[in-house]
């Protein structure tokens, strides 16, 4: 049997897949349990609870932002001081970041239960559709702490060269979720309440078993133990992963704007339709998060140890997966997009046929994104956290907020899936002109 990759490894294109396979396999099971949670409430409470669900996630989704904080920009410290020979410095920087990310998410949790209303107000729901969003979103903030410790520990099982059990703890918990959806809505016929309940106690599975893994004697090369307080170290953490906080917040308010055009343009039918794509996309995106998840400690711990020759061949092995991904995404949603719309909504035809025709629009987003995607990612990998944040801001705030206001004015609702495609060409552009700048810097 082989022995598992380590960091220090020299990797081939076998032993990088190997390395970040359970990393996307991770991902990608967290989001199809996210999916089983909109199939069961679609499909057993109806059009108005979904479309609850849909709205209140990009607002529950900001709340999140101190797990990909100190998710990736933990990560990527800690690789590269074990990339410098300190292992018991890496272990008090990965103990400190767990715990306090721990505490910012039981803060947010209190203050979004509080306020879950009037946000909600604020972004434009009311009547039905804004009582059941308060009900999912309260129940889904009570869950913030362990959530936000699910999303640091998926990048700290690979820094910890354990992506694997990282990966059976996921599945633990999206078994979980599943099981749970099944019995509190389809059996039981809780709807949203059920709904919101099973991803709670998922989340709790998700969040609290890593730290009783890392709190124990362990063979990883984290261990949970007594830290002290370095501002230093959190500052560095914070601004090298703001670029996946931006990205996670941001991402949030352009779904929130999402939401409020396709209000103007196609009412709740509309918002439905795009919780179709969303949920999908969720799926497809995850391979690109969970390789770069997998690719940061490495590319952080070459960087650390200042082998030029690896960050190089990282750089290229890790574009092409991206792209020949990228490839095979287009074409398998090009043939599925009607499968999947009538798996999501076939109880109505009008609703089938606007998620088909924005699911066929913005398939054609995914060989940009997932580019950008990588390329946002390896620059926190660089412990670079400035030009990884101004690559998510561009992606997620600048092209996307001007697609979505502009092209709805020139073609409608249709307008408004083809700003998708256009911020994720425009995000491109700039990723390959980052790469190309930074080259001569960081010799890769």
């Amino acid at each position: 049997m082989r022995s598992s990759p380590k960091l220090s490894d020299h990797f081939t294109f076998g032993k990088l897949m190997r390395f970040t396979l359970p990393t996307m396999l991770m991902m990608v099971f967290t989001s199809v349990y996210s999916v089983v949670d909109g199939f069961f409430v679609s499909n057993f409470a109806g059009e108005t609870p979904f479309a609850a669900v849909n709205f209140s996630m990009p607002l529950l989704m900001i709340l999140w932002a101190p797990g990909f904080i100190f998710g990736s920009g933990g990560s990527a410290l800690i690789s590269k001081t074990l990339g410098e020979g300190q292992p018991e410095k890496a272990n008090r920087q990965f103990s400190l970041f767990v715990y306090f990310t721990a505490a910012l998410g039981l803060l947010l949790g209190v203050a979004a239960f509080i306020f879950m209303r009037p946000l909600l107000v604020v972004i434009g729901a009311s009547g039905e559709l804004l009582d059941y969003s308060v009900l999912y979103g309260r129940i889904i903030a009570l869950s913030i702490p362990f959530g936000v410790l699910q999303v640091i520990f998926q990048s700290y099982f690979s820094a910890a060269e354990k992506s694997r059990v990282g990966l059976w703890v996921t599945i633990g918990s999206g078994v979980a979720n599943m099981i749970l959806d099944l019995v509190f809505v389809g059996l039981f016929k809780w709807g949203i309440v059920g709904a919101a309940a099973a991803t709670f106690i998922s989340q709790v599975v998700g969040g609290g078993v890593p730290i009783i893994y890392f709190a124990r004697k362990n063979t990883s090369l984290l261990r949970l133990g007594k830290t002290s307080w370095d501002g230093r170290a959190l500052v560095r953490g914070a601004t090298n992963g703001a670029s996946e906080m931006l990205s996670s917040v941001t991402s949030s308010l352009v779904g929130m704007l999402y939401n409020y055009q396709l209000l103007r343009y196609a009412g709740e039918r509309g918002v439905a339709a795009y919780g179709v794509l969303m949920y999908v996309n969720f799926i497809f995106i995850a391979i690109f998060l969970g390789f770069t998840m997998g690719t940061t400690p490495i590319i952080g711990y070459h960087y650390g140890a200042q082998n030029h020759a690896e960050l190089k061949n990282m750089k290229r092995k890790s574009i092409g997966f991206v792209l020949c991904t990228a490839a095979v995404m287009l074409t398998a949603a090009l043939l599925l997009g009607g499968v999947i719309s009538r798996i999501f909504v076939g109880y109505d035809a009008e609703l089938m046929a606007m998620s088909r025709r924005a699911f066929l629009i913005c398939a054609f987003s995914f060989p940009f994104a997932g580019f950008g995607i990588f390329a946002s990612a390896f620059f926190t990998a660089l412990n670079n956290g400035l030009i990884s944040g101004v690559l998510s801001g561009l992606r997620t705030i600048v092209f996307q907020v001007a697609a979505i206001l502009l092209l709805p004015l020139a073609f409608g609702l249709d307008g408004i899936w083809f700003s998708v495609v256009a911020a994720e060409a425009a995000a491109m552009l700039a990723s390959v002109v980052a790469l190309i700048v930074f080259k001569r810097r960081y010799q890769y």
